[in-house]
């Protein structure tokens, strides 16, 4: 049996109380904020430097001012992205949307050529076509933009070809999108439902029977001129009730039938035209547009 010596004793005690104490003086300067730093702070210093908010050492950008991850560049503004349509109801548009239509008025819109009031007819949230009274522009003016567009056509069919719902979405009163009536419908391609009219019929033909809500979206980029030289020409990305139809495609110019189609020089924005085709009764829903502008910029 080993032999137990006071001393030896006596001393364990002293050191047992000195560290009590040690950890006491620790966990008081921890509670008053001036002790150690929580392991909490710690991580999130070492996240800090692991996911760095952005740089100012990185190689600039070609044909920019900005850097790559440049901390310094401007973020784009937050929009609130809507909702969408379904056949029974219209969608709610991006918080920085023009409406130009929502289904209760014809306030934003004009007789073409005559500044005058609109003479269609609005009901149940949709306006319609009225045969004699013109075709329809929009009182403000644009260049490039986003534009939402429904329509629909009769749904009881009457004619064939181009008399079957005929109108169309013309940009600048130059550069039209055509509306038709394309479901089961021979037409010449380049004039059926999303095409370029007279130009490029679409990539495929998504469309809905008629009566049935119809949606283009479209990206319009303005043409560029400097004096009567043509220096840009203008550009249609399309979709047709979701599904790609024209990728980028330039236009060969202002619309024209049967004949070919050419640039003339004109002002850097102008109005959105639904058209009166013969009083083809075309009805159209939930209509907006967004400007848009190049990158970097509020």
């Amino acid at each position: 049996m080993a032999t137990i010596h006071p001393v030896s004793s006596g001393k364990a005690r002293v050191a047992a109380l000195l560290l009590c104490c040690i950890g006491m003086v620790v966990l008081s300067a921890e509670l008053r904020g001036t002790g150690p730093a929580p392991q909490a702070q710690s991580t999130s210093a070492g996240a800090q430097e692991k996911w760095p908010a952005g740089y100012t050492d990185t190689p600039v950008l070609p044909d920019t001012r900005w850097r790559v991850h440049d901390i310094d560049r401007p973020h784009p503004r937050v929009v609130s992205p809507g909702t969408f349509s379904t056949p029974e109801q219209p969608g709610r548009p991006p918080s920085d949307a023009i409406v130009l239509f929502d289904g209760r008025d014809l306030s934003k819109w004009q007789t073409q050529g005559k500044a005058t009031e609109a003479k269609w007819k609005v009901e149940n949230g949709y306006m319609e076509v009225v045969a004699g009274t013109g075709s329809i522009v929009t009182k403000e003016n644009f260049g490039d933009i986003q534009i939402h567009v429904e329509w629909a056509a009769p749904k009881q069919v009457l004619e064939k070809s181009q008399g079957r719902g005929n109108s169309g979405v013309i940009f600048m009163g130059r550069y039209e999108i055509q509306v038709l009536d394309s479901y089961d419908n021979p037409t010449y391609a380049d004039g059926q439902a999303s095409a370029i009219y007279g130009q490029y019929p679409p990539l495929v033909n998504p469309a809905r029977p008629p009566g049935e809500w119809q949606v283009y979206d479209i990206v319009f980029e303005a043409p560029r001129f400097e004096g009567d030289k043509l220096v840009k020409p203008a550009y249609f990305t399309v979709f047709f009730n979701g599904v790609l139809v024209h990728n980028h495609t330039a236009s060969m110019g202002a619309t024209r039938h049967r004949a070919l189609a050419k640039y003339e020089p004109h002002p850097s924005e102008g109005p959105v035209l639904l058209q009166n085709h013969e009083g083809n009764l075309v009805r159209y829903r939930n209509i907006w547009v967004r400007r848009l502008a190049p990158y970097d910029t509020k």
